[in-house]
């Protein structure tokens, strides 16, 4: 199964930023041109900007809003990862396409195929563990540590075994809890199965249009937002 789809015990699941960086307010929004561009160019200085020590994001769901809070003290390598895709919109219009009720809610594909498999292969350094995995925070899905890409989940549980297995928080939930723990859950594992369950090659081949297809109830990511006053 790909790195990416990865999250150890019913598991869950990296690009290196350059040594001189530079913080960016979120306030800096680029344009749909900068963001496609930099999607499309993992060399361009847009992958080089640090996250704020902390910033608010509003995840706007199919089911509401998860208003999250990053932390970059906790996991500087992921945060700012986690801060430059979003920034890009690599995450808008993606799916929860594998929630497990009182454990996770994982996503993390983009909707274009092409950027799914190439920043799904791209990965970062393993940060340290300096925070718990309980209810309400944000860690990668990995194997190991240097696996992490693209994909995340929401600890819907206390998983304080995670740590132990060195997944890495990098924020948490501040409001919406509710609405991560509303998910829809009925499909558990099937979209990241093997044959005849599921089809790990066409959910990478097609994204959207085989989860649209085959799971119809995912809920949906419509876009990311970072608060403009909210870095600090």
């Amino acid at each position: 199964m790909r790195a990416s789809l990865r999250i150890f015990a019913a598991a869950i699941v990296v690009l290196s930023p350059p040594a001189i960086a530079q913080s960016t307010p979120p306030k800096a929004t680029p344009s749909a041109a900068q963001r496609r561009a930099a999607l499309l160019d993992p060399k361009s200085a847009f992958w080089s900007v640090h996250a704020p020590a902390t910033v608010t994001a509003d995840i706007e769901t199919s089911r509401g809003v998860i208003t999250i809070e990053l932390v970059r003290e906790w996991a500087p390598v992921g945060v700012d990862h986690f801060y430059n895709l979003a920034r890009a919109g690599y995450y808008d219009d993606t799916r929860f396409y594998r929630v497990l009720m009182g454990f996770i809610a994982q996503f993390g594909i983009a909707r274009d195929p092409a950027l799914a498999n190439f920043w799904g292969a791209q990965t970062i350094r393993a940060d340290s563990v300096r925070t718990s995995n309980v209810r309400g925070t944000i860690s990668y899905a990995q194997f190991k540590p240097t696996d992490r890409t693209t994909n995340l989940f929401i600890n819907l549980h206390d998983n304080l075994n995670l740590d132990t297995l060195r997944f890495a928080p990098i924020g948490r939930v501040v409001q919406g809890m509710d609405i991560a723990d509303s998910l829809y859950f009925a499909y558990g594992e099937r979209p990241v199965s093997e044959p005849p369950l599921g089809d790990v090659k066409r959910l990478y081949k097609e994204t959207n249009t085989y989860m649209d297809k085959e799971y119809p109830k995912l809920d949906r990511i419509l876009k990311i937002t970072f608060r403009p006053d909210s870095a600090r």
